[in-house]
């Protein structure tokens, strides 16, 4: 439990996507999962950044406003999302190979926790009454540890204020030391061999507020900044 849990307010769910969209490189393939990660989708027209969803297909575009909506083209939220040019469908057998065979360059990943050392625990919440505790894998793992990149986009702190960020990870862990980047409502925070680096902090944020709502000791970047949109 966070010492204090007053609910620092820092981005929206929409704006951590937006951040994120700008840490993508143009030429990546990318995999988005379930929650905050599927708004990426809405930030990158234009841009040569090639969505893959692990239902089989490349090239998705963003999610589907009402009136465009086909049932049959969605992403790992069941989202009704829409097609770009150059779309193309495929089985789960050939997507995963794509996920296995390392061919994605970053997969934005939700997470309930993530340790200091990047280990990413997202697919179960034992704390939740049957039978949402049996949790969900899906292609979590597979993602995690195929992926060139991961990125854990996530809310800074639990709906209690329980930390996000931990020195060691209390669910059950989806892959060890995979997480690069973690980005919050709060900040932007590089996991590095020497620790937690806090690289950016969201407007009317400070560093010390987001060390209170922390778990492990966060080191400050000399390069330290407001986040940039």
């Amino acid at each position: 439990m966070t010492e204090n849990n007053r609910k620092l307010q820092g981005l929206s769910r929409e704006l951590i996507a937006l951040r994120i969209a700008n840490e993508l490189k143009d030429g990546s393939y990318v995999n988005l999962g379930i929650g905050i990660p599927t708004l990426v989708s809405n930030w990158i027209e234009g841009r040569d950044i090639v969505l893959q969803a692990e239902i089989g297909m490349l090239y998705t575009g963003p999610l589907a406003a009402r009136g465009l909506v086909d049932q049959d083209l969605i992403n790992a939220s069941c989202q009704p999302v829409t097609e770009l040019p150059g779309a193309c469908y495929f089985t789960d057998c050939e997507s995963f190979a794509m996920i296995r065979g390392g061919y994605m360059d970053v997969a934005v990943l939700g997470a309930l926790q993530v340790s200091e050392k990047g280990d990413l625990a997202g697919w179960n919440n034992p704390e939740r009454g049957f039978p949402e505790h049996i949790g969900n894998i899906g292609g979590s793992m597979d993602l995690a540890v195929g992926a060139r990149k991961v990125i854990a986009a996530m809310e800074h702190t639990a709906r209690d204020g329980d930390f996000k960020i931990v020195k060691t990870c209390s669910y059950p862990v989806t892959a060890m030391g995979v997480v690069k980047l973690i980005v919050t409502d709060l900040a932007v925070i590089d996991v590095t061999p020497q620790g937690l680096l806090l690289r950016e902090v969201a407007p009317g944020i400070s560093p010390q507020e987001v060390q209170s709502v922390t778990e492990p000791e966060l080191i400050l970047s000399p390069d330290l900044k407001e986040i940039q949109l």
